[in-house]
């Protein structure tokens, strides 16, 4: 078979991040080759590497494309590394929990229980009063979640910060996941939201406004600025109607990151120039609000590298096979098991051959006993062999967290930040 009817039966791969160097033809994280980030973990394969210069600069660069009046929230469900939070706690005005879990890793990493807001459905009342008592702020998710909330402040006599997560009418356009619009089991339906707004507010309770989440990961920035000045109407129509105020308005989030061939960086300055627009022209009933934007992936995703060492490289009916000691266990969305519909690769690199021309056409899987354990399909890399170090990007978000490490008792994988 001749080298370019290879090629166009190969599958591209995404885009890598900027960030990324190179040394001795070896990449580079934070200026250390990853071969030596491997060994001063003890040689531990796989690992997550968080490069923390590179979140700084994500947040930094978010901040000047954002009006000044937007606070910058971090949602802990994109990775909740306890160094990461700490990291974090220096960068951004407030964090999202969605769990009692998540809030106790937040508590356990210094972070103040003002700055926090716990939303989410199906709370159980142990997560209630764990978020009562620690005075963090309860987006409340249905009108039983808010009996049961005062119920237990009561109880235990402490005055409950209370805001209520509208499940909106509208859904964000071109979103991966689509948090609001029509039937849903997150947040409060928008049109019985006045009446319990009324009456969290006359138990007395602290009043904090609105959570309007309708999806996450766009890549547009035309769809996210539609539905932030849909989120605007909307919040200031529900005070209206309710007579309350609205200390405090969470916009949701909505800016994904590129991911698959063909994925372009959504344009964060043209969503900060529509909003300072929108801040410049409000309406009386959020003339006083305080807003923010809740991000996770955004601000952490692409600082994260999965890497993993081949363990084996065979031949089957004339396709390359790179094994790996690691997989979908640790990389549920790189493998495609993540919610995707058609799977796509990710931006996968034979990171100690990086600057290697890409020629021989393999498959990376992991190590798992099932063909679902894929990390790239017939993709061009690099000639490799045993013992070289394939890296995973956009694995900052979603990874350690969110995939199954326990399964065939694999365990889960190391991480660092550095």
């Amino acid at each position: 078979m001749s080298a370019p009817e290879t090629k166009s039966k190969s599958k591209p791969l995404g885009p890598i991040p900027a960030g990324f160097g190179v040394a001795d033809g070896v990449m580079t994280i934070a200026g250390t080759k990853v071969t030596d980030i491997i060994a001063q973990q003890g040689g531990q394969t796989p690992l997550f590497v968080y490069d923390r210069a590179l979140i700084a600069r994500r947040v930094a660069d978010l901040r000047a494309a954002m009006p000044p009046r937007l606070a910058l929230h971090y949602a802990m469900k994109a990775n909740p590394f306890g160094p990461l939070l700490r990291e974090m706690a220096g960068l951004v005005d407030g964090f999202d929990i969605a769990s009692g879990g998540e809030l106790g890793m937040a508590l356990n990493a210094g972070l103040d229980p003002a700055r926090i807001s716990f939303a989410g459905p199906g709370k159980r009342d142990v997560e209630l009063q764990a978020a009562i008592s620690a005075g963090v702020t309860l987006n409340i998710e249905s009108v039983t979640e808010a009996e049961r909330a005062l119920t237990i402040a009561e109880r235990i006599g402490i005055n409950p910060r209370m805001a209520i997560r509208v499940n909106p009418d509208f859904g964000l356009a071109g979103s991966g996941m689509k948090m609001g619009g029509g039937a849903k089991p997150f947040g409060v339906d928008a049109d019985r939201v006045p009446a319990l707004a009324r009456a969290i507010v006359d138990t007395g309770a602290q009043w904090r406004g609105f959570h309007i989440f309708a999806g996450s990961q766009a890549l547009s920035a035309d769809a996210v600025i539609e539905t932030q000045a849909q989120t605007l109407e909307l919040a200031a129509r529900l005070a209206r109607e309710a007579g309350v105020g609205v200390p405090h308005l969470n916009l949701g989030g909505g800016m994904g990151i590129p991911y698959f061939p063909g994925d372009t960086p959504i344009d964060a300055g043209a969503v900060g120039a529509a909003l300072a627009d929108r801040f410049a022209a409000l309406p009386d009933e959020l003339a006083d609000t305080h807003f923010a934007m809740e991000m996770g992936r955004y601000l952490v995703g692409e600082a994260g590298v999965y890497l993993t060492r081949i363990v084996d490289v065979k031949t089957s009916h004339g396709e390359t096979y790179l094994v790996t000691d690691g997989g979908l266990h640790h990389q549920l969305a790189a493998s495609g098991n993540f919610g995707t519909v058609v799977r796509r690769n990710y931006p996968v690199a034979i990171a100690t051959r990086f600057d290697a021309p890409a020629t021989d056409e393999a498959n990376v899987v992991g190590c798992l006993c099932t063909p679902l354990d894929r990390l790239a399909d017939k993709a061009l890399f690099p000639p490799a062999q045993v013992g070289d170090i394939v890296a995973v990007f956009c694995a900052g978000a979603y990874g350690a967290s969110a995939s199954p490490a326990t399964f065939l008792g694999q365990g889960p994988a190391g991480e660092v930040l550095v």
